[in-house]
């Protein structure tokens, strides 16, 4: 695995975070990110993961727990979870990883989410994701936002990771 980026959000904040012009030199990306919203009035803002720009071409299927409840849902939108929003603990950020396979691949293409809002309350996300982008393109950018429009907070950051698979289709680690 090869850090190929690390974008951090930097003073006033930022409306997203973006991976552009992802190259092909990898058989599958891993995203880490940790981040909140600025977002104020509710405990939490959707965590919005696009993959190429698309606004249509994703499904996921979400199960998650609130701290008090489980629940499950099926969207047609780019909806991996849930950040920590100005109104939750202070100084707090959410955590999510997002595994892609084969995002070169001339098929539709599934990833996996798993992360947790954070917050030292009674509503606190954590949420496990399973995701389509159903698209025969290859994955070459990623933008990660809120739903709300609201922005990303200073010193949100997320890492984009590279992974190779070995020539017995085993994943191997590069320097």
């Amino acid at each position: 695995m090869q850090a190929i980026e690390t974008v951090t959000v930097g003073s006033g904040g930022s409306t997203s975070i973006e991976f552009t012009s992802i190259a092909a030199d990898y058989t599958d990306l891993k995203v880490v990110f940790s981040a909140r919203s600025a977002r104020t009035g509710v405990n939490t803002d959707d965590v919005v993961f696009q993959l190429n720009s698309s606004t249509s071409n994703q499904s996921t299927r979400i199960l998650w727990g609130t701290g008090s409840a489980a629940q499950s849902l099926t969207d047609t939108q780019p909806l991996i979870g849930e950040f920590p929003t100005a109104t939750a603990t202070a100084n707090t950020f959410g955590n999510y990883e997002v595994y892609i396979p084969n995002y070169r691949s001339s098929v539709a293409k599934s990833f996996s989410a798993d992360g947790v809002s954070e917050n030292n309350g009674t509503l606190a996300y954590a949420a496990l994701a399973a995701g389509l982008y159903n698209s025969t393109d290859a994955i070459t950018s990623i933008k990660i936002k809120t739903g709300s429009g609201s922005n990303l907070v200073e010193h949100s950051t997320a890492t984009l990771y590279g992974i190779l698979a070995g020539s017995d289709g085993t994943t191997t680690v590069t320097t």
